[in-house]
């Protein structure tokens, strides 16, 4: 994996992680839509857009155009996640506004390792089976709902360790609520 530090010096940097079906997308675009300081860094990813996914949702790409910004050192952090790609391109926030990233576990402990003053939101499903249900109602095929549910399994120790929040979407006004809570009281400590 490889990683890059540039970030504008005047930003605060929000990570939004969580496993696969906890509404991640969802969460971060009402974020984006309600605060105007946050300035979303869209990630890119090899996999094929779902049916009926917006074409904004991820820069969609081949291995090869991936790969090579992976040699041009292009991404702040990216991985290999169940035979795809995924990565976040080196932020380019207009000054003054903060970047809010929204990325898979393993991204998000590349990103706090390199910048350990952002801030890790976690989101965990209200239960397996929500999950289940979210992932089956996005699209995935059966095969990838089981291996993400797996990987669920591996990643939520792991991102509730590093997350300075811990916050369960089990609805999504009162998660969006709570999320600019705490993006509101980390800008007033600085």
């Amino acid at each position: 994996m490889a990683a890059h530090t540039a970030t504008p010096s005047s930003s605060r940097i929000f990570i939004v992680s969580g496993p696969g079906g906890v509404g991640k997308g969802t969460i971060v675009n009402a974020l984006v839509e309600r605060d105007p300081q946050l300035w979303l860094s869209r990630s890119w990813t090899t996999r094929a857009q779902r049916t009926g996914e917006r074409d904004t949702a991820y820069v969609f790409t081949d291995r090869a155009a991936f790969e090579a910004r992976i040699a041009a050192d292009g991404f702040l952090e990216w991985t290999d996640f169940l035979g795809n790609y995924y990565g976040t391109p080196r932020p380019e926030a207009v000054s003054g506004r903060d970047v809010v990233l929204e990325i898979e576990v393993d991204g998000a402990r590349q990103v706090k390792l390199l910048h350990p003053e952002a801030v890790l939101i976690f989101v965990l499903p209200p239960s397996r089976d929500e999950q289940q249900r979210r992932l089956r109602g996005r699209g995935d095929a059966e095969d990838k709902v089981h291996q993400r549910l797996q990987k669920a399994l591996d990643e939520e120790p792991v991102g509730m360790a590093i997350a300075n929040h811990v916050v369960v979407n089990d609805d999504l006004e009162r998660t969006v609520e709570e999320m600019m809570q705490i993006i509101g009281h980390h800008r007033v400590l600085g």
